[in-house]
């Protein structure tokens, strides 16, 4: 980890983990069928998040999977005037946005989003453009040139790791070059994004070679397929492969962590950051007495 991050109103540490709480706007979500679709539920959803240490938000108004056509007003009306609410009660928060579209971009920007986080790497080359505007942040997502909302299919690799090293780098890169501010660019592998399994398992195996490249590494591994398929486990019953890759994945050198269950990733994290000496105990009476 290199320099500090700066997202919104807050720097973190290059050691700092740092916890995007997710806040689907979908009525179809895989992990909560649509349970924070509604304005209150949200955001209710939004006030304990923040209460058990998020220090983002990231809202979504498009599930990731296949299903019904939603079309970039209706993605808009579903977090335009969320991200605008979420402002004005929680003003220090980091409010991302989970979308591939630049106009949903812009208009989430205006509304006082402060990160894009555009999962499917860079489909919409403008998307880029409008956090440069905006002056907020960008995440860069290896998809390995999957459409949005499309299940990979026989996809290979000759080497994952490579693959996703040049094309986050290069998306980062144009980023800053087109005046996004480079303390506020983000990489990611993305897990299950245009991958199988084992590339998944390879990417998160092999993330310190994301962390040696100085940009901060966003990881997104909650409750994913990838996990569901290594353990046999259905959607409901994947926290706790979670929580082991997320503590991997804080070892090799991730420092963002797009998570369902907030709390017990924060303890995760407190744990792999005490263990690695860059936090002290909460309480260290033992022997001491």
């Amino acid at each position: 980890m290199g320099s500090p991050l700066r997202l919104g109103r807050r720097e973190f540490g290059a050691h700092e983990p740092v916890i995007m709480a997710i806040v689907n706007r979908t009525p179809d979500s895989f992990y909560d069928q649509g349970a924070t679709f509604r304005d209150e539920p949200a955001l209710t959803r939004v006030e304990q998040a923040v209460a058990e240490g998020a220090a983002i938000i990231d809202i979504g108004g498009v599930k990731a999977g296949p299903g019904e056509e939603v079309t970039a007003a209706e993605e808009a009306r579903r977090t335009v005037g969320f991200v605008a609410e979420v402002r004005r009660r929680f003003p220090d928060v980091v409010i991302s946005v989970d979308t591939w579209r630049h106009e949903v971009g812009e208009a989430v920007c205006e509304a006082g989003a402060d990160l894009l986080n555009d999962a499917w790497g860079g489909v919409d080359p403008k998307l880029a453009e409008v956090a440069a505007r905006y002056g907020a942040g960008l995440v860069c997502t290896h998809a390995g040139g999957a459409e949005p909302r499309t299940r990979p299919h026989r996809i290979a690799y000759e080497d994952v790791m490579a693959d996703i090293l040049r094309v986050t780098v290069q998306l980062a890169e144009r980023a800053v070059e087109l005046g996004v501010p480079r303390e506020s660019v983000l990489i990611d592998p993305g897990h299950d994004f245009g991958k199988n399994t084992r590339h998944s398992l390879e990417a998160t195996r092999r993330l310190g070679e994301m962390a040696a490249t100085g940009w901060p590494v966003l990881v997104s591994l909650s409750n994913k397929d990838f996990v569901g398929e290594t353990l046999d486990r259905p959607v409901k019953e994947r926290v706790i492969g979670t929580l082991a890759t997320t503590a991997v994945s804080a070892w090799l050198g991730a420092q963002v962590y797009r998570v369902h269950e907030v709390a017990e990733t924060r303890q995760v994290l407190d744990m792999v950051a005490t263990i690695a000496g860059h936090r002290e105990p909460a309480v260290a009476r033992r022997g001491l007495a």
